[in-house]
């Protein structure tokens, strides 16, 4: 009404107040572009905007976009906000077409999402991505406490409106499963900007540039990794379809905007919130697989799926691992072939054993204290006979030998690493046979498992477990673990670990063999086998400012506590630090504990519960 009554007033007027109003107009719309200008270079300190926030790779150029929508010209990912500046009000997040075309890049657009509990994750997954010259990226929060922290971190962020708990919410529990249906709700959101969409989980890590070759096929609606265990090619082509299997896995697929594709993703969204009780991936299983076949054509891999005009391309597992193809099979690596992605499945430990997976794999970036911690470390070298690495059948009993041989030395290290208040390196552990979550011969069918082979440490120990902060008043202190690849991890100093002092154990009598609390110049000195815990305190008194501490073995390292109080407690802390082994073919339930104390109890056997009485970790 307002701008009708100065419009109507200005007509009637003279020539001379028409002219002065003209006047004005051109200062004010002069001064509007002058403002936007100042708001949106690149150089500027105003944040009056998330979209203005967001930056590109690690250098200045803007990415490209197949839009003729004038583009902003974004500052660099990691670059943080001023710190005087205030932040933007929540809604300047929330998901559009602008804030994706931002970020575009060939028509491209990278996505994870998560809740503050994985925080570390999403920088980790970032990081990678960046370290590949890779910008054209969002992360979705689930709650506002990420979403600032991401945002002061310099990260491109969106709110998910999702108003999620900030704690880890476990796997399979009701408000898992509503993270999954918030990730095709986003899906269903993002296709129809008309924009490639490569969604992923944040527990997972780009090892290589994805997309060209994502972009090998260009027919291709729906790109999907899996948990196929066994190969159906030996090159870096798409998996068989009609060899693979297994369920597709939904934490790495690529998705472009088609007609289908985006019928798919709205009828996949109906679904799961039709019923609450369907788990994203089975429900995204059931309906692609509604028709599946036949193929596209002869060369390109792609199938016919969903409502038989949908064409579907399984991603090699080869490269784009999963949890067993990587960390047990190292498939990539037996192919001889490039290595674009591993993602934490397979694994027993939840969230705690995908993050020490990640750090086994060195793929995890921690923050610099990580691999400089209070007290230093202490790690060893491990002793194992080749008989029990690699002589006779591989079955429960020599796949038993062998990892309780090399229990008993780290209960021992575990020891030694209390008395000396050190965190623990725990060392490389090989298994003989593959854990499951079912029957099996030891080695599934059709994989390339070698045995003997390099077994992630939740094979046999609880990691979540020795992670927790147990009540030491029952448990006695807290003994900190790092993954047995810390010292070959780029990220360690060249400081911490040139700060080294070798202990070589000696038995009594042996020539130099005798105790000592004096320093050494040649950063190695000779222990006594079977030293007390007084022995041990007044020996290393004098290497506390050593960083690293590394026993020639652990065999007979430690003559036992001295406190009985403090023994018992520590007794109690190990029995919980063990998982299970699971599962034989010939007995229900199939499962069968490992035992840290399992050499202190004679004809000791590797057997499942025989009744319900006995399933329970041992006493």
């Amino acid at each position: 009404m307002a701008a009708k009554f100065n419009c109507q007033e200005l007509a009637n007027t003279r020539p001379l107040f028409l002219t002065v109003y003209g006047v004005v107009g051109v200062g004010v719309l002069l001064s509007s572009f002058y403002v936007l200008s100042a708001l949106y270079n690149v150089n500027g300190s105003s944040y009056g905007s998330a979209v203005d926030f967001f930056g590109g790779s690690h250098g200045d150029k803007a990415p490209n976009s197949s839009s003729t929508t004038p583009r902003i010209t974004l500052k660099p990912i990691w670059e943080a906000p001023p710190k005087n500046s205030e932040m933007p009000p929540l809604e300047s997040f929330r998901l559009t077409k602008q804030l994706v075309e931002q970020r575009v890049e060939n028509n491209v657009i990278i996505v994870t999402f998560g809740n503050y509990a994985f925080m570390d994750f999403i920088l980790t997954w970032v990081k990678h991505l960046t370290d590949l010259g890779l910008s054209n990226l969002l992360v979705g929060a689930m709650d506002t406490k990420l979403l600032e922290a991401l945002y002061w971190k310099g990260i491109p962020v969106f709110d998910m409106e999702s108003h999620m708990s900030t704690v880890d919410v476990g796997w399979g529990t009701p408000t898992f499963h509503k993270m999954g249906r918030e990730k095709v709700i986003l899906i269903d959101s993002i296709l129809p900007f008309g924009y490639e969409l490569l969604m992923c989980d944040t527990d997972m890590v780009w090892l290589k540039n994805p997309l060209p070759y994502l972009a090998r096929y260009p027919e291709a609606d729906v790109l999907t990794s899996s948990d196929q265990v066994a190969p159906t090619v030996v090159d870096d082509s798409l998996d068989i379809w009609q060899q693979a299997g297994a369920a597709y896995n939904i934490g790495i697929f690529h998705w472009r905007p088609t007609e289908y594709a985006k019928k798919l993703a709205r009828e996949w969204k109906a679904m799961l919130l039709a019923d609450d009780k369907i788990w994203d991936q089975n429900g995204f299983n059931d309906i692609i697989r509604k028709q599946l076949g036949p193929s596209v054509d002869d060369e390109s891999g792609l199938v016919y799926a969903f409502e038989g005009n949908l064409k579907l391309g399984i991603l090699p597992a080869s490269i784009f691992c999963s949890g067993h193809t990587y960390f047990v099979q190292a498939m990539y690596q037996q192919l001889r072939l490039e290595l674009y992605a591993v993602h934490t499945t397979f694994q027993y430990a939840g969230t705690e054993g995908k993050r020490h997976r990640l750090r086994e794999g060195m793929f995890f970036y921690d923050p610099p204290e990580y691999y400089d911690t209070p007290g230093g470390f202490l790690s060893f070298k491990p002793s194992i006979p080749k008989n029990l690495l690699l002589d006779g059948e591989h079955n429960i009993e020599s796949h038993f030998a062998l990892v309780n041989y090399q229990i008993k030395q780290i209960r021992t290290a575990f020891a030694v690493a209390t008395v000396l208040n050190r965190t623990l390196i725990m060392p490389p552990l090989w298994c003989r046979l593959d854990r499951m979550w079912f029957a099996h011969p030891g080695k599934l069918e059709g994989s390339m498992t070698r045995q003997p082979f390099l077994c992630p440490l939740d094979h046999v120990f609880e990691v979540n477990i020795m992670l927790k902060e147990l009540p030491e008043v029952e448990f006695g202190p807290h003994i900190n673990i790092r993954e047995y690849s810390l010292l070959d991890n780029p990220s360690m100093s060249k400081k911490v670990k040139e700060s080294l002092l070798e202990v070589q154990l000696c038995r009594k009598g042996a020539k130099d063999c005798q105790v000592s609390n004096g320093t050494s110049s040649t950063g190695r000195i000779r222990l006594l086998k079977g030293s007390s815990e007084e022995t041990l305190k007044t020996v290393f008194s004098s290497f506390k400012d050593v960083k690293v501490i590394q026993f020639s073995s652990m065999q007979e390292a430690f003559g036992g506590f001295i406190d009985k109080v403090k023994e018992y407690k520590f007794r109690q802390r190990m029995k919980r630090y063990l998982g299970i082994w699971c599962c034989t073919m010939d007995h229900v339930p199939g499962h069968i504990y490992y035992d840290m104390y399992w050499d202190e109890k004679p004809g000791w056997k590797p057997v499942p519960p025989q009744s319900a009485a006995d399933d329970h970790p041992p006493l």
